[in-house]
């Protein structure tokens, strides 16, 4: 049986990469959106406690830059409730729970885990050194 595939050369042209230069205020505003897009995650875990109890998150919780400048808000909760609801914990249970917030400034360096509410039993946890993951763990 005759060959019927029409004969075929490979190509032999040079494969050249374009020059392609990306705009600087492109740059900076991709940077900025990703900046802006960032969150921290901070684990929580409250201790057990020979009493029931309860515990809940305020809307008006805040990492705070130790550097100064806008507070990073509270985003997500999960496993604990928001006021005015409450979370019940049975007599020697811990608990774990998880805050997601708003991406710190690249300039901080430490920063405040403040609960702001008009009632004793505030969550404050001062201090805290930033890691590169912004993922932290912290004991209530």
């Amino acid at each position: 049986m005759p060959n019927t595939m029409p004969n075929t050369m490979p190509n032999t042209m040079p494969i050249t990469k374009p020059n392609i230069t990306i705009d600087e205020a492109l740059k900076e505003s991709v940077a900025q959106q990703q900046d802006d897009e960032s969150q921290v995650i901070v684990h929580c875990y409250y201790p057990e406690s020979a009493f029931e109890s309860q515990i809940r998150i305020w809307p008006s919780t805040f990492l705070i830059d130790l550097k100064g400048g806008t507070p990073s808000k509270l985003l997500l909760v999960d496993n604990i409730s928001i006021m005015p609801q409450w979370t019940f914990l049975p007599p020697f249970k811990g608990h774990r729970f998880t805050l997601y917030f708003e991406g710190l400034p690249k300039s901080c360096s430490a920063f405040d885990l403040v609960e702001e509410i008009p009632e004793p039993g505030a969550f404050i946890v001062r201090g805290i050194p930033r890691n590169q993951t912004d993922v932290y763990h912290l004991h209530l």
